[in-house]
């Protein structure tokens, strides 16, 4: 028997109406993609620890928010939100306006937030996929922009040579697949690829902490295409995004002030954000630290929780 999805108060009609609440996904409001290991099962992060390390899972299947049906119910229960969380959110916005900004594609955070029933959309006031690139409000799309029409068809095939051929040359432990990824605002560049199983992304974090993989590929890319007004912004386990400069989780923010113009629409004189990778380089260290905002940074879903019940008194 299906149940109903609780109500909440209109936008401007919430105690907090002014007030909204933006939350990264992967480390912030979901455990970061990967497996916790147990204190008696820990990985050994030598490179010679990666050959024994098991093959990719299935990868999920691409959905939209028209069609949850398909989001991948086999995620592991500690890869998505908890229920915890999400009750903490639902009882947030019955006092104020709630959304997420990540970078990942909208169907990664189906995946991590809604369910096979329960579309993303019904969960937020306001999805802002791809840094806000993809967007929604209500469950209603917003304006969208594509990282293809600002570069340009031939840009990106070079952009896309260098880093194959950079990724091909690596000597490291291990190598999967998907190492690009095309994505409607950015690209995502992945020296392991994103194929990597959950134990291989925390070992391959380890290693890249040692050797500085990705910061080093991205001093490459900064020096060869720096002239394109790019961005690269190291984030997660495994990879790291590039998109125009000033499409950083910033972007995001123009919505709420479009929003704002419009009749009927609200002025939020008070933007929370919460993320994990808050330092310079991170991939939510540009809205973190904007003037426009009130940052948060958390170690995880747990230190979110616990910022949450001490400031909005849940």
């Amino acid at each position: 028997m299906a149940t109903s999805l609780p109500s909440y108060p209109p936008l401007t009609e919430r105690p907090l109406k002014n007030t909204i609440c933006l939350f990264d996904v992967d480390g912030t409001l979901t455990p970061a993609r990967l497996v916790s290991c147990s204190s008696k099962n820990q990985i050994s992060f030598s490179p010679a620890s990666f050959p024994a390390l098991p093959f990719p899972k299935e990868i999920p299947r691409r959905i939209t928010p028209g069609n949850p049906i398909q989001a991948n119910t086999s995620l592991p229960t500690s890869q998505a939100a908890s229920p915890e969380i999400l009750d903490l959110l639902a009882r947030l916005r019955q006092k104020c306006a709630i959304g997420f900004v990540g970078g990942s594609d909208y169907s990664k955070q189906q995946e991590q937030l809604g369910n096979a029933t329960t579309p993303v959309t019904t969960l937020f006031d306001f999805c802002f996929s791809e840094n806000g690139l993809t967007a929604y409000k209500l469950g209603q799309p917003l304006a969208s922009n594509s990282f293809i029409k600002y570069i340009g068809e031939d840009q990106y095939k070079e952009l896309v040579r260098f880093a194959l051929h950079h990724i091909a040359d690596l000597d490291i432990p291990i190598k999967r697949g998907t190492f690009i990824e095309f994505r409607n605002g950015m690209v995502n560049i992945s020296p392991v690829g994103r194929n990597a199983s959950n134990e291989e992304r925390q070992a391959f974090e380890a290693y890249d902490k040692i050797h500085n993989v990705r910061r080093d590929f991205v001093a490459k890319l900064r020096e060869k295409f720096g002239h394109l007004g790019l961005t690269f912004s190291i984030g997660g386990q495994i990879s790291f995004d590039v998109f125009p400069t000033g499409w950083d989780k910033t972007y995001c923010l123009q919505h709420l002030e479009k929003e704002a113009e419009k009749e009927g629409g609200v002025k939020y004189e008070q933007i929370h954000f919460f993320g994990d990778k808050t330092a310079e380089g991170g991939n939510d260290y540009e809205i973190y630290v904007d003037e426009r905002t009130i940052g948060h940074s958390v170690t995880g879903p747990e230190d979110t929780i616990r910022i949450l019940k001490e400031t909005f008194d849940l």
